[in-house]
């Protein structure tokens, strides 16, 4: 009762809603478990031409694959694309590999993110969080960009959908401490860390929108949705603080199957908007006042770019 209640706005049943996806290809990052996989699941019901489950970890990834066979007996097209979103090496490979492979990506969903890790580092030396989830997911959609534009040439529907969070409205007064992101950020809580990085994914997302009209660009919280995200809090956890998120859990907590629903209907709806923001199930406007501030959301943008130029290519 009360999990159907707390996600509200369109009433979208991917069984019905999700269109004919002949001769599209998608890729969705984080698609070996959780939000991924259950929408990988959902899309590959309607008949795509390939889906592209990148995940880090190979042996996590064929077992997820070999689960979509197991409920789909058919051949499905789903292939494995080794990803580190805390890699810039790894993206690059990715995308390499993805290239020779394809011609065309007609959807790209930045699904992927880590959750309240303790301090860390990404392999380039950013904060873990912002790096995995900001930065990581940067790289790949710039790389993949040439691709994308080339591809509503094909299909004029093309579509970027990346996985923020309503956590985005606990980030600290002062949202971008650029100076900082190269440090493990220890003068802010994990809980802060992470608000910054899903804050990230919906300035960066609605500037993309922005400078590139040929593509739309939507950015979704799933809600609070029952994901292996979660481990970290609790094992860092204190027996009163567990008691309160088991409770929560009870009452609030979804499952993937309706957590994937909101970044679902952002994948094929009409309805979305791009360099939006939507709150379950396409609900606009729900953001906290960061979302809505262009000097951060600029800041945001030009330090991303200035840290991704050197992995870039040269522009003619």
């Amino acid at each position: 009762m009360f999990r159907n209640t707390l996600i509200g706005g369109t009433k979208f049943r991917p069984d019905e809603h999700i269109p004919d996806l002949n001769g599209k290809v998608i890729l969705v990052t984080g698609g070996n478990s959780g939000l991924g996989l259950e929408t990988v699941r959902q899309l590959v019901k309607h008949n795509p031409s390939r889906i592209y489950l990148a995940a880090r970890s190979t042996e996590k990834a064929q077992v997820a694959i070999q689960k979509l066979q197991e409920s789909h007996p058919t051949a499905i097209p789903v292939s494995h694309l080794s990803l580190d979103l805390s890699s810039f090496d790894s993206i690059k490979a990715a995308v390499a590999v993805f290239k020779q492979a394809e011609t065309r990506l007609d959807t790209l969903i930045n699904n992927a993110g880590v959750m309240m890790l303790p301090e860390g580092l990404t392999k380039d030396g950013y904060e873990i969080q912002l790096g995995t989830n900001h930065l990581g997911h940067a790289l790949l959609t710039q790389l993949l960009l040439p691709m994308l534009q080339s591809t509503t040439k094909l299909n004029s529907d093309v579509r970027v959908v990346t996985v923020s969070s309503g956590a985005e409205s606990f980030g600290p007064k002062k949202l971008y401490p650029v100076e900082n992101f190269k440090t493990t950020m220890p003068g802010l809580s994990t809980q802060h860390r992470y608000a910054i990085s899903k804050a990230a994914n919906i300035h960066y997302s609605s500037a993309m929108a922005q400078k590139f009209k040929d593509i739309k660009f939507v950015c979704v919280h799933p809600g609070s949705v029952q994901t292996n995200l979660a481990d970290a809090i609790w094992k860092s956890s204190n027996v009163v603080f567990k008691v309160f998120l088991v409770s929560y859990a009870l009452l609030f907590i979804t499952k993937p199957e309706q957590g994937a629903l909101n970044q679902l209907w952002a994948s094929v709806s009409q309805d979305a908007v791009s360099g939006e923001f939507y709150h379950p199930v396409g609900l606009a406007g729900k953001g906290s006042h960061h979302v809505k501030n262009s000097k951060e959301q600029k800041q945001l943008w030009d330090w991303t770019q200035a840290e991704l130029e050197a992995h870039l290519p040269a522009t003619p």
